[in-house]
């Protein structure tokens, strides 16, 4: 392996040579965070062009979504999938989005034809690895620098999947360039041999969600709160995870839009999106014609753990009990009063499963530890957001103008309290 120091006084390397000494003979695969040695199946991980310059610690790999698949193993999750089937719908009670519905049928074909999209490939070469920050179900993420100037950057690695999907996400990534909260797509590169390839992020110094969530003040939450609204896009992927907070320089940065969409009316959407403990009821329920309101549901989720200091909020093991979690807390006449307005019958497996349930009041969720975040009109805010029916719950705009949010707009758009 030939290693030199590049200006920053990094250790350098080729990284198919280390990729080729790690996978080849000796069949290991680096660590999640390229440090750690596993054994596993080299063509798990595609020789890259990059080149590698610093190894960071590794990721905790022992977070709850792991710990529930270690309880529920994959076999549990089959066999309850084959006795609970899709529910039914009965025609006649479509669902369309209640604002913007028309704005993709408005804009000429270009803009939302993600397929017909002819990629312009960057410079592979004039990107280095430096470390792994990240993976996801699609990528591997990792901070990297810019060879000529030195920009730190996120190199988002991706895995293969249809080139459909990768268009789709590098077509709104263009789309929403300069978009408040957006975070800003540099570059977009491939390796040569494998084609690979690789989309080139601006940098944003991000503090875990565990770490700084709990550290946030009343009005830290209401400013990234209101800061986070301002995205508004049918994103279907809203969680912790995804929202980048620089809270030195108060910051905030919307990322992984692999799972976004261009929104066109009567359109039935794949409910497969979203991570489990974000995904709202009409992804649980099979209504295919959701539209942006879904994001409201994911936002209110994750607001719910901020604010009471319970993350995740609610904490299914699979997808049926998401959504028994969820009806323990909203109530089943809500739930049932839901799937009546869309002419949807659940599975009669999936059905006894959710049982009968009453609402908690909000209230129940207030104790010492959280009631200076959980005030009056956080509890209000919040009751708005998580409503089964999507057509209840508030557009952004709507949610931005809350009485939650009069601090923020009182503080002229400070990111401070005054």
């Amino acid at each position: 392996m030939v290693l030199g120091c590049n200006r920053n006084g990094y250790c350098v390397g080729h990284i198919r040579e280390q990729l080729a000494f790690l996978c080849g003979s000796s069949n290991h695969l680096l660590h999640p965070n390229l440090i750690s040695i596993v054994k596993t199946r080299s063509k798990e991980l595609p020789s890259l062009g990059f080149r590698r310059i610093f190894c960071g610690v590794p990721l905790d790999h022992t977070g709850p979504q792991n710990q529930a698949n270690l309880r529920h193993p994959s076999s549990l999750q089959e066999n309850l999938a084959q006795r609970i089937g899709k529910a039914t719908r009965a025609p006649g009670a479509a669902s369309n989005a209640r604002v913007h519905a028309d704005a993709n049928v408005i804009r000429p074909k270009d803009y939302w034809d993600y397929e017909s999209l002819t990629v312009q490939w960057g410079e592979q070469d004039e990107y280095e690895v430096v470390r792994k920050v990240g993976r996801g179900k699609y990528s591997e993420v990792f901070e990297g620098v810019h060879s000529t100037d030195n920009e730190r950057c996120i190199i988002k690695i991706l895995k293969p999947v249809k080139k459909k999907k990768i268009k789709r996400e590098i077509k709104i990534l263009q789309n929403l360039c300069g978009g408040p909260n957006i975070v800003k797509l540099l570059d977009i590169v491939r390796d040569q041999q494998s084609k690979t390839p690789s989309l080139v992020f601006e940098y944003v110094n991000n503090t875990d969600f565990k770490v700084l969530y709990p550290k946030l003040t009343d009005f830290d939450t209401r400013y990234y709160i209101h800061e986070l609204l301002k995205a508004s896009i049918m994103h279907r992927d809203v969680k912790p995870h995804n929202v980048m907070i620089d809270h030195e320089q108060r910051k905030l940065r919307l990322i992984d839009w692999g799972l976004a969409e261009f929104y066109h009316p009567g359109k039935e959407y794949n409910v497969r999106v979203a991570s489990r403990y974000f995904k709202g009821p009409e992804l649980l329920v099979d209504l295919q014609d959701y539209d942006y309101s879904l994001d409201l549901w994911s936002l209110g989720c994750m607001f719910a753990g901020m604010i009471f200091r319970k993350e995740p909020f609610f904490y299914g093991h699979d997808n049926y009990d998401q959504l028994v979690k969820i009806a323990k807390v909203l109530g089943t006449d809500d739930l049932n009063a839901y799937l009546s307005k869309y002419r949807l019958q659940l599975d009669p497996h999936l059905e006894a499963m959710v049982g009968r349930h009453s609402r908690k009041p909000w209230t129940k969720f207030v104790n010492a530890d959280n009631q200076h975040l959980a005030v009056p009109e956080a509890i209000d805010f919040l009751d708005k957001l998580l409503r089964y029916d999507h057509q209840e719950r508030p557009t952004a705009k709507e949610a931005m103008a809350h009485p939650y949010f009069h601090p923020v707009r009182s503080s002229g758009g400070s990111r401070t309290s005054s």
